[in-house]
């Protein structure tokens, strides 16, 4: 029997052109006494109207009603970021930026709010996966120029010019990209789909808006709630990053003690801290006749700036014991500011704390101490990681020398004991200042024992 045959109370459906619309009458204004009424369309058939309809009535008649608008994803995403720009990082902030930017607002940024569904975004989620790479792969281009003329200039290939001619890069990043490919650093290709962790991360954005969007009063429930998400592929021996031996750290170290920031290498060697707390030691939390540092203030890169932050988690802020041999090289570090602060008299930068400095007083960029520990790697002919895998290294020095797996997890800043294990796999049993001392002793001992480089 059709709705027609059997009419709801209220509920007035029609036709008007190829679309369908419904009417519900409401309850009198329990305030003015005067009619009230909901007039929605744009349907493609009768039956989804019906069923908008009966679904907008029980609203009403449970007392959760979101009043119908054309507010758009785009505009309501606007009105998000503002709203909760000073609750989150600076960071953070700026990616939830960039993933609306590059992948919401192509997409569905047009699309009303309250037309969103799990089935939309389920259909969102896979066409990122699979085609949602808009950032041009300008590095991939670069190498394929390089590529075509590596022969010329009796092997040196084209120079950083040419790369900005036929590629339209920067100079800087032509030159970067040149050293790189001249140490064998060739880029990967990235696909045109993100990867899922990218994915999932856009999600997590969209599931916070929208729950916000509820909390409103704009939604009636969190669409982002029941979405399919893509599966990331378990990470297996092959796949996981595989820190270095001591063997290939101290090669590496040997090289890296000769730098400038020579002691920032050995902290990094010697504690397992991350890049943003690196680039973040306050030398006034540098305590070296009591032989600790405190690691509270961390420094990440936001839209191509350093910006401060406040870490990664509360775990982030702890004090930890610091070596004989560390300290030995960090006072000669800070003795050589002292004479550099002095020489630059006035024009010396003292706007910071920051351990880590140019001759000149400026703090060190984040991003510097990538690329700086990228071409160490290189010189010292090792085998290439990343900078973080090198705090991978130091836990699993640690923990394979005996030392106990909450003692590391204290060390390097993770929120439990279990963080730890379930990463590295290992259980011992050691104590902090045993733990400094441990893994900087077998360093030492083998850049003793090991010939000179050259």
């Amino acid at each position: 029997m059709s709705r027609r045959a059997q009419p709801t109370k209220g509920i007035t459906v029609h036709q008007r052109g190829s679309r369908w619309y419904y009417r519900l009458d409401l309850e009198a204004d329990p305030l003015t006494g005067k009619r009230q009424r909901e007039n929605r369309g744009g349907f493609e058939s009768e039956a989804d109207a019906w069923t908008a309809a009966m679904a907008s009535k029980q609203r009403h008649g449970g007392g959760r009603h979101i009043r119908t608008t054309r507010r758009t994803v785009r505009a309501f995403l606007l009105e998000w970021q503002a709203a909760v720009g000073d609750s989150v990082k600076p960071s953070t902030g700026q990616n939830y930026a960039d993933y609306i930017r590059a992948y919401v607002d192509p997409i569905i940024g047009d699309r009303r709010l309250q037309d969103i569904t799990v089935p939309v975004l389920n259909l969102f989620y896979r066409r990122l996966l699979t085609e949602g790479r808009v950032k041009t792969d300008r590095n991939s281009a670069m190498f394929a120029y390089w590529s075509e003329h590596r022969a010329e200039r009796d092997g040196l290939g084209p120079t950083p010019a040419q790369l900005v001619t036929a590629c339209g890069v920067s100079i800087h990043a032509a030159r970067a990209a040149v050293l790189r490919f001249r140490r064998g650093r060739e880029p990967v290709d990235a696909g045109a789909g993100l990867a899922p962790k990218t994915v999932k991360n856009v999600h997590r954005m969209l599931h916070r808006a929208f729950s916000d969007a509820v909390a409103w009063e704009y939604l009636i429930a969190n669409p982002a709630e029941h979405a399919s998400l893509p599966r990331e592929q378990r990470r297996t021996s092959r796949t996981r990053p595989k820190p270095w031996t001591v063997d290939e750290l101290t090669a590496w170290l040997r090289l890296a003690l000769s730098d400038r920031f020579a002691a920032m290498w050995l902290l990094a060697a010697t504690t397992g801290m991350r890049r943003s707390e690196l680039a973040g030691v306050d030398r006034e939390l540098l305590d070296l006749d009591a032989r600790t540092l405190a690691i509270e203030d961390t420094r990440v890169v936001v839209a191509g700036y350093t910006v401060e932050s406040d870490g990664k988690s509360n775990a982030g802020i702890r004090v930890i014991s610091l070596d004989d041999f560390t300290v030995e090289l960090l006072r000669a570090y800070l003795a050589g500011l002292g004479e550099e602060q002095e020489a630059f008299g006035s024009g010396y930068d003292t706007s910071h704390h920051k351990l880590l400095r140019y001759p000149d007083g400026r703090a060190l960029h984040a991003d510097t101490i990538t690329r700086r520990f990228n071409r160490l790697v290189d010189l010292a002919g090792v085998r290439r990681i990343r900078l973080h895998d090198v705090r991978h290294t130091y836990a699993t020095l640690s923990l394979d020398s005996g030392v106990h797996a909450k003692i590391v997890s204290d060390r390097i800043g993770h929120a439990h004991e279990g963080i730890t294990v379930a990463i590295y796999g290992h259980r011992s049993t050691g104590h902090d200042r045993a733990a400094a001392e441990l893994v900087a002793g077998l360093i030492r001992r083998r850049l003793d024992d090991a010939p000179e480089a050259g």
